[in-house]
């Protein structure tokens, strides 16, 4: 008997009466995956922006970007949505891992189209393609007035992702030290957190350290509802992705079916996960 079964089914269960479609990948980092719809091409939305910010790490392992650089907001990079450099204005300067950092920690429209700039877009893509993610591609910068679909994806692609950014082996060592702290500071992780048990999320009353914490990166467009983390446990760590497309309300709020329903599914990963001591099932 295959015992992963036994988890995808519970997950089908559940999913059972949701009204869009989610396909999901979870790694446990010990060999064990569970694997719904994994190799389907979804939109990305600013989930593309975790492969930008590995692209970059990569060039700047090589010495062909700078870090600590200076680079500008110019008018051709605005974009409306998500983010805080509208409010700073045309000619703001940021170092380039800051202008990285807005773009993860609260999704920065504009602070993704300046990085777009300062790499190039064929270049992010050959540094998508050259870390194996051969299923993800950027389009083009974001320019929503221009350009129906930002990027392209599977479940897979961005698990692996995840996977070799907890492993260490993303870029190297030190650069996936760097991208996992970026990605803790992310604000945007309702559909993995949003039924887990809060008092283990955040400790600041007790100033103890957290049991539980999230490094993560989530997307959102009227085609698609997407999310996908590192979540750290006493055990260790564990690698879910999230993908939704198909569903009928493409109105962005935090009760929307494919949140509730992606809530469901990681918390119960997370108890899977905690029951087997860090592992999907136990052999």
């Amino acid at each position: 008997m295959d015992k992963n079964m036994t988890l995808e089914k519970r997950i089908d269960a559940e999913l059972y009466s949701y009204q869009g479609r989610m396909s999901v990948f979870v790694d446990d980092l010990q060999g064990h995956t569970v694997e719904r719809g994994a190799d389907e091409e979804f939109e990305t939305a600013s989930v593309i922006k975790a492969f930008l910010l590995a692209a970059l790490y990569l060039q700047a392992e090589r010495g062909m970007a700078d870090l600590s650089a200076e680079i500008e907001y110019e008018a051709s990079q605005f974009v409306d949505g998500s983010g805080m450099l509208r409010a700073l204005g045309v000619g703001a300067r940021l170092k380039v891992k800051d202008t990285a950092t807005m773009m993860i920690i609260c999704s920065d429209n504009i602070a993704t189209n300046m990085l777009i700039d300062y790499l190039g877009l064929d270049t992010i893509n050959a540094c998508i393609r050259e870390l194996g993610f051969a299923h993800t591609v950027l389009h083009n910068a974001l320019h929503f007035d221009r350009y129906r679909q930002l990027g392209t994806t599977t479940p897979r692609d961005y698990a692996s992702l995840l996977a070799q950014m907890a492993r260490g082996t993303l870029v190297s060592k030190a650069a996936s030290v760097e991208m996992l702290a970026i990605l803790r500071q992310q604000h945007y992780n309702t559909m993995l957190t949003k039924d887990f048990p809060q008092y283990y999320l955040d400790c600041e009353e007790t100033g103890a350290p957290e049991l539980l914490w999230v490094a993560s990166k989530s997307g959102s467009m009227n085609a698609c509802r997407n999310d996908g983390g590192i979540v750290h446990t006493p055990y260790g760590e564990y690698v879910i992705v999230l993908m939704n497309k198909d569903f009928h309300d493409i109105i962005e709020y935090n009760d929307h079916p494919a949140i509730v329903y992606g809530a469901r599914v990681s918390r119960m990963i997370l108890d899977q996960v905690l029951a087997c001591e860090g592992k999907l099932w136990l052999d």
